[in-house]
């Protein structure tokens, strides 16, 4: 069976080994051990701990730490004195360690997780090998004493050979490369046979310790001991200078709450903390409470950054770095002047709605800038606990604050431009739905009071401006799609592609790459082949990943053939990046009978999606192919009952549906299809079918029908348009009720296409077949 291969923070040990079902606590003092903890706790609270083969090692690499260790779950976090932090972990499983990358502010580890294998009750060899452990384990136990007799008793209760070995090993003071060697024992009858060995060893060890203490002893009068032991305590208690410590971090907490301009609520609550921790001295409370004080006294309760609302400023920057997406930026700057004017701080909450790639949190970006904000990005993409945006109770262990307060902190002023990404990616368990928890934070009649769990303060929220991106509507709840408004950021058309691959992409990529267009050139035709034929997407991003593959290319030759200059044709293009990925569908050069070229809405962008209708003798069945949705087979289903209801009105004898089998098939059947648009389509090819009329080979048509003939309007009219232009369309029939959506079409585009609006069938079948009658049924 193929083992489960996880990334997972990493904390390399120093001088200690961690075994499964043990709970230890040690201190952490290296900014990237530190780091990757604090990564563990934002995660899932899982860390893997592996010892290092020299303690020495500030930065170790994977060659320097044993190449097997244990994920372990963090239970507590104490801050100490000095950048200390305690934790207190338990062990879980052992995990061999693949890789390790130190790149990070923190270690991030590559292993793969082993568990014990289990045994049957009549395995004779393991059930004599764990009667013999716990045999030498009582007598070392009865010859040290330091182990404990309740120890001792819970023994018989351990029915895992493996975690019965983990167990007693974390009880034995043994050298660290020993311990090692035990941890490294998958298997559990070595494992048990090495630990029955080592404690052998060690009664004998003990036994001998024994007898030279039980000498000394007898040599060393009692009060000098007593003496020796007082010396040796208050020396260790100056050098560690744990009272002045204390009591100078108490100061500093002190002065920095007075020195801090805090709301006076604030104020109140830290001084009444810093008295808890006066109170506390250096107990395990005194750790948390702290931790507490950092972050009220981190946040900026009264610090803003002074806004800059310059519309002209505004609207250059749009422009620079936005090509294209006029709708958008001219709303932004509509939201931006309204702001100016009022000097109101509450606003609507901007929702950017559209495809991956096309631009939303960049747009956001530039936003902050124009107002001269602080930005922070918040990823809702799989969050699903309410306690990520509310944040956890002091009372747990290990308790934190949420994304909001992270970010406030991040940002370091109280006004800063928060994105919420991907607000339609979040989900909800058995801890709480965050959907619900943002409902407080994007309403701006209640924000100003939004309570943190863990501070247990109001924060104001009012001043910070929110901004939301999402892919799809349909999966955000209507009390929170409520409070923002909708801004459509819809697919690129050719030219808008071209022009921000000319103007964006690859100046950037060539900067990014360290060389310029004078020594690498892509023609104006490279360029275009790419986003006809190597790129099929509403946004940009796989446009620029394979402009970068061909400049990086094109760099491989340089130096490869000593090259100065690199001119990238398209005859290049396809050197570099092989067959043409993607064809677009092109129309016909002759009518057709039975054929109709629809319009369709793919995650990519437009596309168009012919139907193709045959006749045949039989009795009246009617068939679906081509692997189609629920919602185009009821189309399909109200085109047929139009039809045969209306047969009279469109010259076609009400036999057929007793004597004709029709066949109905959309082609490229390994394709899931649907949606509400190929009503009109299917009922065109029908009566062209059945009629014996030809199609007009230059016309494509989009639309849902009624069941008395009416055609509905439909989405995504832009994208449809583009790809019917781009098949060599001329004329396009749309839904009269789309006129407005019409008027989005690009000028370029629009210009070259004849739009007709259609308000019944009728008017699509007029439009749409030519020729006399040929129906001989």
């Amino acid at each position: 069976m193929e083992k489960e291969i996880l990334n997972i923070p990493l904390i390399p040990l120093r001088g200690m080994t961690i075994f499964p079902n043990m709970v230890m606590h040690f201190d952490i003092g290296r900014e990237k051990s530190i780091a990757s903890l604090e990564q563990a706790m934002l995660e899932n609270q899982k860390i893997l701990l592996a010892t290092q083969k020299d303690a020495t090692i500030e930065e170790p690499t994977v060659d320097d730490i044993y190449s097997v260790g244990t994920i372990c779950e963090i239970k507590q976090m104490i801050k100490l004195p000095g950048n200390l932090i305690r934790v207190l972990v338990e062990g879980i499983e052992r995990a061999k360690l693949i890789s390790i990358d130190n790149n990070n502010q923190f270690y991030v580890s590559e292993v793969i997780k082993h568990t014990d294998e289990n045994f049957s009750d009549d395995d004779n060899e393991i059930e004599a090998l764990v009667r013999s452990l716990k045999t030498q384990f009582q007598i070392f136990d009865e010859v040290s004493g330091v182990i404990g007799q309740d120890v001792i008793a819970s023994l018989d209760e351990i029915e895992n050979p493996g975690t019965l070995a983990d167990i007693l090993a974390s009880y034995m003071s043994i050298k660290q490369g020993v311990k090692q060697e035990i941890l490294e024992a998958f298997d559990v009858k070595e494992r048990i046979e090495k630990l029955i060995i080592l404690i052998k060893d060690e009664i004998e060890i003990v036994k001998i310790e024994k007898k030279i203490g039980l000498k000394l002893k007898t040599n060393i009068d009692k009060l000098q001991k007593e003496y020796y032991l007082r010396e040796q305590l208050k020396v260790i208690q100056e050098e560690l200078g744990e009272d002045d410590e204390n009591k100078r971090e108490i100061k500093e907490y002190e002065s920095k709450i007075k020195s801090a301009k805090l709301p006076k609520v604030v104020k109140e609550k830290a001084m009444y903390e810093l008295s808890r921790l006066k109170a506390n001295g250096s107990s395990s409370e005194s750790g948390v409470i702290k931790t507490y004080l950092d972050w009220i006294l981190d946040l900026p309760w009264n610090k803003s950054n002074k806004d800059n609302i310059d519309i002209k400023k505004a609207r250059a920057i749009l422009e620079e770095e936005h090509y294209g997406l006029d709708d958008v930026k001219d709303r932004i700057i509509e939201y931006l002047a309204v702001k100016k004017m009022s000097s109101s701080l509450k606003g609507p909450i901007l929702c950017l709605v559209g495809p991956p790639g096309v631009g939303k949190t960049s747009i956001a970006k530039s936003v902050a800038k124009a107002l001269n904000r602080s930005f922070v990005r918040i990823s809702l993409g799989g969050v699903r606990d309410e306690a990520e945006i509310r944040g956890h109770r002091k009372t747990y262990v290990g308790a934190i604050p949420g994304r909001i307060v992270y970010s406030l902190k991040q940002a370091k002023s109280n006004n800063p431009l928060i994105l919420f990404d991907e607000i339609d990616k979040m989900s909800s368990d058995t801890k709480g739905n965050p959907a619900d928890a943002l409902l407080e934070v994007l309403d701006g009649e209640q924000n100003h009071a939004f309570r943190d769990h863990y501070l247990e303060l109001e924060t104001d929220l009012s001043k910070v401006m929110f901004i939301t991106t999402a892919n799809s509507l349909d999966t955000i709840p209507r009390p929170l799609l409520d409070r923002m408004e909708i801004i459509e950021v819809s697919g690129y058309t050719y030219e808008e592609k071209f022009n921000i691959a000319r103007k964006h992409l690859i100046p950037k990529i060539l900067k990014e790459n360290g060389t310029d267009s004078e020594t690498i050139n892509l023609s104006e035709s490279s360029i275009r082949i790419i986003i006809e034929n190597y790129t099929k997407e509403s946004g940009v991003r796989s446009l620029e990943r394979v402009i970068s593959s061909v400049i990086r290319k094109a760099i491989r030759d340089i130096f490869e053939k000593d090259k100065k200059r690199v001119n990238i044709t398209t005859q290049v293009v396809e050197k570099y990046l092989g067959p043409k990925y993607f064809t677009y569908d092109k129309i016909d050069e002759e009518d057709k009978i039975g054929v109709v070229t629809g319009m369709a809405w793919t995650a990519y962008g437009g596309d168009t999606l012919p139907v193709e209708i045959t006749v045949m003798d039989g009795s009246g069945k009617l068939e679906l192919t081509g692997q189609l949705g629920d919602v185009m087979k009821e189309s399909a289903k109200a085109a047929y009952s139009y039809v045969r209801a209306n047969s009279n009105n469109l010259n076609i004898k009400d036999a057929f549906y007793k004597k004709k089998d029709i066949h109905i098939h959309v082609p490229e059947g390994a394709v899931p299809k649907d949606g509400p648009s190929a009503g009109v389509t299917m009922a065109t090819a029908l009566v062209s079918a059945l009629t014996k009329k030809q199609v007009r080979h230059n016309v494509a048509m989009t639309g849902e029908i009624t069941l008395t003939g009416r055609v509905l309007p439909i989405g995504g009219l832009k994208e449809k348009s583009l790809a019917a232009y781009r098949a060599g369309i001329d004329t396009i029939i749309i839904p009269k009720a789309n006129y407005k959506d019409s008027l989005k079409i690009p000028r370029t585009i629009k210009s070259k296409l004849n739009i007709i609006l259609a308000e019944k069938i009728d008017d699509v079948l007029k439009s749409a077949l030519v020729g006399e009658d040929k129906n001989e049924n």
